[in-house]
């Protein structure tokens, strides 16, 4: 609630906006925190003639599109535009202006002298925006209604979200399935139940997720949702590159696939794996045998002890010195021992919080209090029958 008590304030994060509900109507502002994808303009101020017409609009989610101004309006960032639609008209918020949209275009492989742009008709009036405002609030009911008629023909799909255009007339159903799905009779339907036109556009695990959004074990938010574009193929070759624990509980997102972070630093790793010696034997020293039991792939460290799979007594030694005991056990030669010079290191460990012991989610043990005195219990107080 605001100053004024006939106001209310309801933030639509699908959309980047705050919707304040008023006497007077309705209005809408974009929020930058809430918009998916959202682009930083580190190009904002940098005067640009040749594309200064082209805006980057905002949809719902992660939907948005590259349109010219042909309105003759003065269009800057933030405003709420009319654009122009397959069929009929859509409404946005413009998120992007100036040379930095350029610069987006060509990250998607587009040429901004080649491709053919639709217009921006004007900025939003306020009877577009109630009209939008409308449209939006039969998402919801109109989504709940679609999976069950989807469930009562039988098909294997799930209706992941839905989008209404912005003049009302038309909505995009967001779907996912396994395999192939014929789905022509079910838009009949949908047509007949919601006498709009209808567009299925099918869609990845991911790219639900990234629709919905979230937060992720990390604490932030989930990267499909912030600023992922492409999802490229992750598999288990990337956690056990980075000596991962493979725990599919661990490892799986919110999706149900594998974390895209995973593919986040292989490339470090790879790296650091070309100057780690490949240890298929044990390494022979004068009082015995040493086993590899683990590596510190990115510290460069060989962790090595003389009992095979014990991990109470591990001696470190670096990737170069493990080479030289290589090279010598080849030439029939031991190096005399690991405990001689008394360098047992374990692997460190850091707690999650940097400080405290790990027992300090243990529940204190309650202490029984005896009343004793002297060695005696204390007695009863008298009472007089």
């Amino acid at each position: 609630m605001t100053g004024n008590e006939n106001e209310s304030i309801r933030y639509d994060c699908f959309r980047g906006c705050v919707v304040t509900d008023s006497e007077q109507g309705q209005d809408v502002t974009y929020r930058r925190g809430c918009c998916k994808l959202r682009d930083y303009d580190w190009l904002k101020g940098v005067p640009q003639e040749k594309y200064k017409d082209l805006y980057e609009v905002r949809f719902k989610n992660t939907r948005k599109g590259i349109y010219v101004n042909a309105s003759g309006q003065s269009v800057k960032q933030g405003d709420l535009v009319v654009v122009e639609a397959t069929n009929g008209h859509d409404l946005g918020i413009v998120t992007l202006e100036g040379p930095i949209v350029v610069r987006q275009m060509k990250c998607k492989g587009m040429d901004p002298d080649k491709t053919e742009f639709k217009k921006i008709y004007r900025k939003a009036r306020s009877f577009d925006i109630d009209k939008w405002q409308e449209a939006i609030a039969r998402e919801h009911e109109t989504m709940i209604k679609a999976r069950r008629i989807a469930t009562e023909m039988g098909l294997d799909m799930k209706i992941g979200d839905v989008e209404f255009q912005g003049d009302g007339t038309k909505a995009i159903f967001y779907y996912i399935a396994d395999g192939r799905v014929d789905f022509r009779q079910l838009i009949k339907v949908f047509a007949e139940e919601f006498r709009i036109r209808i567009e299925m556009k099918q869609i990845g695990a991911r790219q639900e997720a990234g629709l919905i959004g979230g937060i992720g074990v990390c604490g932030r938010e989930l990267c499909c949702a912030n600023y992922i574009t492409s999802f490229q193929s992750i598999s288990t070759a990337a956690a056990r590159c980075q000596d991962l624990s493979l725990n599919p509980q661990k490892l799986a997102g919110q999706c149900g696939k594998l974390k895209c972070c995973l593919n986040y630093e292989v490339a470090n790793y790879m790296d650091a794996q070309t100057h780690i010696p490949k240890v298929s034997e044990p390494l022979e020293f004068e009082d015995g045998p040493v086993y590899l039991i683990k590596t510190d792939i990115l510290r460069q460290l060989m962790y090595f002890s003389y009992d095979k799979g014990s991990l109470s007594d591990l001696y470190v030694l670096t990737a170069e010195e493990v080479k030289e005991v290589i090279k010598m056990n080849r030439n029939g030669l031991k190096p005399e021992s690991l405990k001689g010079d008394g360098s047992i290191e374990m692997p460190e460990f850091i707690t999650a919080v940097g400080e405290g012991s790990i027992s300090r989610f243990d529940k204190p043990s309650k202490k029984k209090h005896k009343h004793k005195k002297n060695g005696k219990k204390k007695a009863a107080p008298k009472t007089d029958e």
